[in-house]
């Protein structure tokens, strides 16, 4: 049946009417039967089990399109009570928990158990710090506050009794209130709520550092007459408000509701004091978990995926038109990155930046500029953006000038480069300067996989090393630059899957085709790719990345290997031309390591062991590229040691050049923040 309203869910909103005859009676048999509900003599009290996790994620990167990564895992076992009219009570009797990194966060009250009564007649959260005094629009009065529409209608069939379930949209009359928006599924037999899916309005957030709290209550039918609690998921994804820095903090609670007993007397006694409380520890810790957390997470992260609230986000916001519901500020200083306030290379040297958005109060439309200096050059970079949805993608355009690096993908961690670049002269990048103009649409196309289409016309110019570092000599920088190009791109790409998983593959892959003022053309296919899978209590992960191009491939466009990010047992760079491939696979074990204290937190008692192999290979020099093809396969075996799923150390030794080489870096979750 969850499956059947999760089709409701995705369906169309465009033929709503609002506050039809139809809708209104339909709201006021609803409010009517939740009163009389929970004035219903039959069911005087129940008990049951609740089995739930919240997780504490973060996200980063610019646009924050990367899935979150898990920093810390609860898993709770509750006993609940309920008597009427409406007396919950909810004791805790088993908690574990571990930390992938180090984090002192504690969670208000209520994020540690179910909502029981459907939220009453107000809706209140994070223990009233977060959300308060919000009118249940299913409550007495709830007509005179909010609006109605009435959608979909499904039939399913139940052991008991065949059921049709009715969405009815809700929003609310003011917009500027606090207030929810979002759909109730009813029985419309008897008009009782089958599942109920929400976000909040703007003003109904106290924590001006939360963006959106997305909620799904889901009943199930019991005894043939009562719905009660049966699945409920909940999402609080929280901003900076000093910066637009593309990071997220998110609380992720899921849980489900089974072992009901009706009216066993429970007596009243049992409610006094607070509602979610827990058991002491020592039968905390003895309860009789099923298997390890590891394996309860790995089993979890499958339906949660499935579950997505972002697909509730996705119906809220067609209900809500374009009006903005995001709790989040509306512009003011942005930073993509560390980097973009300072970073430094052997081109430009010491490189300050700052930047900063704007966006319109209907959330449609984004500004977006960004401006930086290098002392050593002694020129003046930046970019100017707008940014505006389309259907369910984003069109964008943007004027620029910036610095690049010839490989498509990153290497190093950039904070770690500018340290290395400044202090010991090891910089990890080959620059050009590109100025032009970019216009582009971004598309989700469903399985996690979006499209994109982007035009653009672009100056390349060489540069030369202007900067001098504290130790050591800078390599040369190769001329990369040459006639200005119209280049028409085609990407697709599937995102990671992100939270603790056994299973998960991710590409990027593009096709380009460019013209060069004079008329030679060129076409460019480049991509990369992962995939990582169990191999008994072990991981094996698998990387891919390269490419091929035409005879009139520009030097900027080349495929490079060799060192650190591709084969570290090489010199850095020592490769190159119009056809690249690169396979790394690395074998990941997770071995013992001691916990060290850092204030209240602790960091995990393990660390990762991941030996690898990576073979690459390239052909067809370009013309003007200091780049040579390498003669045959190049090979390079090593291993890696990370800690806390942000440090890597790694060795490589090259089976062709006999050399050991090792870096030190943070891992690769982590780059675009850096």
């Amino acid at each position: 049946m969850l499956g059947l309203l999760a089709l409701m869910v995705a369906s169309s909103a465009a033929a709503q009417q609002w506050n039809a005859p139809e809708a209104l009676a339909l709201a006021d048999r609803a409010i009517a039967r939740r009163a009389g509900a929970a004035a219903d003599t039959a069911l005087h009290d129940y008990r049951a089990q609740g089995h739930g996790f919240v997780f504490f994620l973060g996200a980063f990167g610019e646009g924050l399109t990367e899935p979150p990564r898990l920093i810390k895992s609860d898993q709770l076992e509750l006993e609940l009570y309920w008597h009427a009219p409406g007396a919950s009570k909810q004791r805790i009797v088993g908690w574990r928990d571990r930390t992938e990194l180090p984090t002192d966060i504690v969670y208000h009250q209520d994020h540690l158990g179910i909502v029981q009564n459907g939220f009453g007649r107000i809706i209140r959260l994070g223990d009233g710090d977060e959300v308060q005094g919000v009118p249940h629009p299913l409550a007495s009065g709830g007509p005179l506050l909010y609006d109605y529409a009435t959608g979909d209608t499904l039939t399913v069939e139940l052991p008991e009794r065949e059921i049709r379930v009715v969405a009815l949209r809700v929003r609310p009359k003011d917009l500027a209130a606090p207030r929810i928006v979002g759909t109730a599924y009813l029985d419309v037999t008897s008009a009782d709520l089958v599942r109920l899916a929400f976000n909040f309005t703007a003003a109904a957030y106290r924590d001006p550092t939360l963006e959106d709290v997305s909620i799904v209550l889901d009943n199930a039918l019991y005894e043939g007459r009562w719905w009660l609690p049966h699945h409920q998921e909940i999402e609080i994804r929280r901003r900076a408000t000093f910066l637009d820095l593309p990071a997220r903090g998110i609380i992720r609670g899921r849980w489900d509701i089974d072992g009901y007993v009706f009216n066993t007397g429970v007596p009243a006694s049992w409610f006094a004091g607070p509602e979610i409380t827990p058991a002491p520890k020592a039968e905390r810790d003895s309860f009789p978990w099923r298997g390890s957390l590891d394996s309860a997470i790995q089993k979890l992260s499958g339906p949660v995926r499935q579950n997505d609230l972002a697909q509730v986000r996705a119906e809220v916001a067609s209900i809500a038109g374009r009006r903005a519901l995001s709790g989040w500020h509306h512009g003011g200083v942005s930073i993509r990155s560390a980097s973009d306030v300072v970073h430094a290379n052997r081109v430009q040297g010491v490189v300050p930046g700052a930047g900063g958005v704007w966006r319109s109060k209907g959330g449609g439309l984004e500004l977006r500029a960004r401006a930086s200096y290098g002392f050593a050059d002694r020129r003046l970079d930046g970019a100017l953006s707008a940014h505006v949805p389309v259907a369910a993608g984003r069109l964008s355009a943007s004027l620029s000038r910036e610095v690049s690096d010839v490989a498509d993908e990153p290497v190093i961690a950039p904070l770690l480069n500018s340290i290395s670049a400044q202090e010991f002269g090891d910089d990890y990048g080959d620059y050009f300067r590109v100025s032009g103009g970019r216009l582009a649409l971004e598309y989700p196309l469903g399985g996690g996989i979006s499209g994109a289409v982007s035009v653009a016309r672009n100056d390349v110019a060489s540069l030369v090393v202007r900067a001098s570092p504290a130790m050591g000599r800078y390599r040369p920088n190769p001329a990369l630059g040459g006639p200005a190009l119209t280049v028409l791109a085609i990407e697709l790409r599937r995102a990671s899957e992100g939270l603790a998983v056994a299973r998960d593959r991710c590409f990027r892959v593009t096709l380009e085709g460019g013209r060069r003022n004079g008329g030679s053309t060129y076409v460019r296919v480049g991509g990369s790719g992962q995939v990582l899978f169990p191999l008994g209590s072990t991981r094996v992960l698998a990387r891919v990345q390269g490419g091929i191009g035409t005879r009139d491939l520009p030097a900027h466009r080349a495929f490079v290997l060799g060192g650190r990010g591709t084969l570290l047992g090489e010199d850095f760079r020592a490769w190159g031309g119009r056809a690249s491939a690169l396979a790394h696979v690395e074998w990941r074990l997770l071995v013992p390591f001691p916990s060290v204290a850092f204030g209240a937190a602790r960091t995990p008692g393990r660390i990762t062991l991941a030996p690898y192999v990576a073979i690459g290979a390239t052909d067809r020099p370009v013309t003007g590229a200091p780049w040579p093809a390498t003669p045959g396969p190049r090979t390079t075996a090593g291993i890696g040691v990370e800690w806390l799923g942000v440090f890597r150390f790694e060795a490589g030794y090259g089976i062709q050049s006999r050399h050991l080489h090792v870096a030190f870096d943070v891992t690769r979750d982590f780059w675009s923040v850096l």
